[in-house]
């Protein structure tokens, strides 16, 4: 990460030194009423354009994101025309001289295998054709070529080839975040998929026996947890977004605990307390559930006599604060620590690890698990949920009966 962090200074300070050349050799009289000099108002511009021209590559390289960052990146450069490249073609072509796309296309070849740039005389026909040279400079994400970016020019610049070279390298770097948003989109999709095939085939196998058990003695009773089953069946396995709200997870815990209650009956009790302003707060998908089920493992394993959790989600400040506490068998400590860090597996079911990681990804590493238990001491989990985090918002709602 610390890499990335330098290249993305790297490609930032360029834009700095671009704008303070831009200043140096436009510049005015400050007029009346205006703050700054004339180099800082350039140097503003520049970072204002760049950051304008910034969001739609972090979709990533695709015609309709050249076209939104195109204006903007021939902007930077001042050049009369500007175009975008994939590896195959190009995708948009922004000012005068549009006639040389083909040209262009054709001479990417070099470029695009070796990654360096070049400059080129462009062949025209048109007396009054205001382009007579072309800047390419490759677009490069992990030392892989993605595609060019072209800057075309009246004339030979020793400059123009030193700025399209920095803008191009700025560009890589938004698409190599691009990337990373990829890469991280497929991970907790990965991870979704994973907690979904961990789902202990053991409570599927006990709430399905607990419900058979009541189809002649209560049918009624059976219809009810069958509901149940159901219904916490379908938001574990639900197909669409990465996140969901509070009040959702809490929903489809009520669901896991209605089946739990019917198969250990007085043995188990629980207690909540929920502010009910953190409701609508976001998090991901599949959070705290795996929680519940770990309190409800560790809480009855090794036990004659009653258990008891209890869940508590407080409204603090920027944060909401989830604390799920049972009185159960407890852990080892170092052990707990192995298991978080993934170097011994859980007993069956869904691991902390999984929920511990899934958090850190999402919110920051200030933003795990904090976990306090020891042998004969129960377990006590806190899951600090910020209520706004860019990123995380939910794309739907489960409808409740």
């Amino acid at each position: 990460m610390s890499d990335f962090l330098a290249g993305l200074l790297v490609a930032v300070l360029p834009l700095l030194g671009i704008g303070f050349w831009l200043g140096r050799h436009t510049a005015h009289p400050e007029a009346p009423g205006e703050l700054g000099t004339p180099v800082e108002h350039a140097t503003f511009q520049t970072l204002h354009t760049a950051s304008l021209a910034a969001p739609p590559l972090r979709a990533g390289l695709t015609e309709e994101t050249a076209r939104k960052s195109a204006r903007r990146l021939r902007s930077l450069l001042g050049t009369d025309a500007l175009c975008l490249t994939d590896d195959r073609r190009v995708l948009v072509w922004d000012g005068v001289g549009a006639h040389h796309r083909a040209e262009v296309l054709e001479r990417l070849a070099g470029p695009l295998e070796t990654g360096r740039g070049e400059a080129f005389r462009l062949d025209c026909d048109t007396p009054d054709c205001p382009v007579r040279w072309a800047v390419v400079a490759p677009l490069t994400v992990d030392d892989r070529v993605h595609g060019a970016l072209v800057a075309c020019a009246p004339r030979e610049s020793a400059v123009l080839v030193r700025a399209a070279g920095e803008v191009a390298r700025w560009v890589s770097v938004q698409l190599e975040l691009a990337d990373l948003d990829d890469s991280r989109t497929r991970l907790i999709e990965a991870e979704i998929k994973a907690l979904r095939a961990q789902i202990s085939p053991h409570f599927i196998f006990n709430s399905l026996a607990v419900i058979a058990s009541f189809v002649r003695t209560d049918p009624e009773r059976a219809r009810e947890l069958l509901l149940e089953f159901a219904d916490f069946t379908r938001y574990s396995f639900r197909r669409h977004g990465d996140f969901t709200t509070l009040a959702d997870e809490l929903h489809a815990i009520d669901h896991y605990l209605a089946l739990v209650r019917a198969r250990f009956g007085d043995r188990l009790s629980v207690t909540l307390q929920i502010a009910p302003e953190v409701l609508p707060v976001a998090l991901p998908f599949l959070c705290l559930q795996p929680l519940v089920e770990n309190a409800v493992k560790h809480g009855l394993e090794g036990k004659t006599d009653k258990c008891h959790i209890q869940i508590t989600a407080q409204d603090a400040g920027a944060e909401a604060l989830v604390v799920i506490e049972d009185d159960g068998a407890g852990m080892d400590p170092a052990l707990l620590r192995r298991i978080l860090a993934g170097e011994v597996s859980p007993s069956g079911g869904i691991g902390l690890s999984n929920v511990d990681d899934r958090l850190r990804q999402v919110y920051g590493d200030d933003h795990g698990l904090v976990i306090e238990t020891a042998p004969g001491a129960g377990m006590k989990i806190t899951a600090r949920l910020p209520k706004y985090q860019p990123g995380v918002h939910t794309t739907g709602r489960i409808d409740h009966p």
